[in-house]
């Protein structure tokens, strides 16, 4: 029987064993076949739906300002605008993978879209911050379970392979403009309907959505047995929760010092529950993560890859967001379309690399992606508080954000080679969640830095608040180009050629 813990629909190997949501459309198999109209359809709203997820990570960076401002929120709270949805979408989001295995597909889709659609109104009408970060862990939890069921949508509907491959790439494409879009629209919404509609734009696209899932996502049989029996909520739980410690203590560490209770005692609980999390995977019958699949060496490689670049990348909009709006001094549209010339860049890089990963194999482009992102962040970490966004940014930032577009689908095809149909899903997750954690814990960390690095110099300059920010920042993102450069040589070790999934 298939590994029920994959986070997509997958194809076992054997033919005779298919599972509903996989069985041949047509004639032979008794279902109606699907027109070009209907899969045509399925695969715009699969697209727009894993775009409506994605860009919900960073499209608040360019309103931070904004909503600390309204809302009263510290420098810690504003972080966790960021991180309640990267935290809530990452711990969570092999477990709802493993929900739509039980659920069948359809259902899944619509309870996570529905979900999200929901919180996005919650957190649009926030009165204060405590709200507003709770609402964002329920837009994380909704993703968490839509995002694997877009890719189930396009696994099960496209079976021919050039199809397939085709909309694969559509899917990571739009993938890509989502993360890198988000500070654009974000800063466009901010500057014109005021910053609660980063939120609320998410309510007709979610409705329309919704109306038109229900009319063309064909309903598939829930469920392989064993109905919650097989949802392993002591993994999740401890997972979740020993992330979000980790980035607690962290985060506290911009008030107190390390040696705080405030500081070690989340740490040390963080470290306990990821240890506990292991445990229980080790012994229950159904994991969230069978830790045998950890030992393939491309697979365990290519999550360190994505967690060093996940933690450089996700950092970098969150920086440069309050850069151009505290030093430079943009508005949040300016701002926003700043990061336009970065978007395309990410967008040019993963059509690039699946044009060609058939020749050159992931871990070229991997090296070399994340090559490149050091490079642009060694770069963009000479800022300075007197620069000017047209000599000083985009050359940097365009270099970065190309790179980690050239690594991002190369990534996941080394992540999931050598693996058979049965755990292929499961690879994939785990590249999604490691992309999230690691931008959860990098977020975290450099923005700590920073702030750490501005308040020594206050101390010594307490007038010179602009250069005091900018150095902070600057620290940071230098920080972040160390990431990716462990990226790279970690990316040395994946395996050259990928090897074809078994079936």
């Amino acid at each position: 029987m298939p590994d029920p813990s994959a986070p997509t629909t997958r194809t076992p190997a054997r033919p005779d064993a298919l599972h509903p949501a996989e069985a041949p459309t047509g004639p032979a198999s008794g279902a109606p076949a699907r027109g070009p109209r209907s899969t045509a359809a399925i695969l715009f709203i699969a697209c727009a739906a894993q775009f409506m997820v994605i860009l919900d990570v960073s499209i608040v960076n360019v309103a931070l300002p904004s909503i600390r401002a309204e809302l009263h929120l510290s420098g810690a709270g504003q972080q966790w605008i960021v991180n309640a949805y990267t935290l809530g979408f990452a711990g969570l989001l092999l477990l709802g993978g493993r929900a739509a295995d039980l659920v069948g597909t359809k259902r899944a889709f619509l309870t996570g879209l529905a979900a999200f659609t929901l919180a996005s109104l919650a957190g649009g009408l926030a009165t204060d911050g405590a709200l507003l970060i709770a609402a964002r862990a329920v837009q994380g939890i909704g993703g968490a379970v839509l995002a694997p069921a877009t890719l189930t949508l396009i696994m099960t509907t496209f079976t021919e392979p050039a199809a397939r491959t085709r909309a694969m790439g559509a899917w990571s494409a739009v993938m890509a403009a989502g993360g890198a879009a988000g500070a654009v629209i974000g800063g466009v919404l901010t500057e014109y309907a005021g910053w609660r509609w980063v939120l609320f734009v998410n309510v007709p696209i979610g409705v329309a959505l919704l109306a038109a899932a229900l009319v063309y996502v064909p309903a598939t049989a829930s469920g392989r047995g064993g109905g919650l029996r097989r949802l392993d909520l002591p993994g999740a739980v401890s997972v979740t929760a020993g992330l979000t410690a980790l980035v607690y203590g962290i985060i506290s560490t911009e008030t107190h010092g390390w040696g705080s209770p405030t500081v070690w005692a989340p740490l040390a609980a963080g470290v306990l529950l990821l240890l506990a999390f292991l445990a229980i995977e080790s012994k229950v019958a159904h994991p969230l993560v069978p830790l045998a699949i950890l030992r393939r060496r491309s697979l365990a490689t290519a999550n360190l890859v994505v967690i060093w670049m996940g933690a450089a990348t996700f950092a970098m909009w969150f920086l440069l967001s309050l850069y151009f709006q505290q030093i430079l001094g943009y508005s949040a549209v300016k701002a926003g379309l700043c990061f336009l010339p970065g978007s395309l860049a990410i967008i040019a890089g993963a059509q690039l690399a699946t044009r060609i990963i058939a020749r050159t194999g992931p871990r070229p482009l991997l090296v070399i992606g994340m090559a490149l992102s050091t490079v642009g962040f060694i770069w963009l970490s000479r800022i300075r508080a007197d620069g000017n966004y047209a000599t000083d940014v985009v050359a940097p930032f365009v270099l970065a954000t190309f790179g980690a577009g050239l690594a991002m689908m190369p990534a996941t095809v080394a992540a999931t080679s050598g693996t058979d149909r049965a755990e292929a899903g499961l690879a994939s997750g785990l590249v999604n969640t490691s992309r999230q954690v690691g931008g959860a814990l990098g977020l975290a960390l450099l923005a700590t830095v920073a702030t750490h690095i501005t308040a020594g110099r206050l101390a010594a300059h307490p007038h010179d608040i602009q250069q005091a920010l900018t150095a902070g920042y600057g620290r940071a993102l230098l920080i972040a180009a160390a990431f990716t450069a462990c990226a790279a040589l970690g990316a040395l070790a994946v395996p050259a050629r990928a090897r074809r999934v078994t079936s």
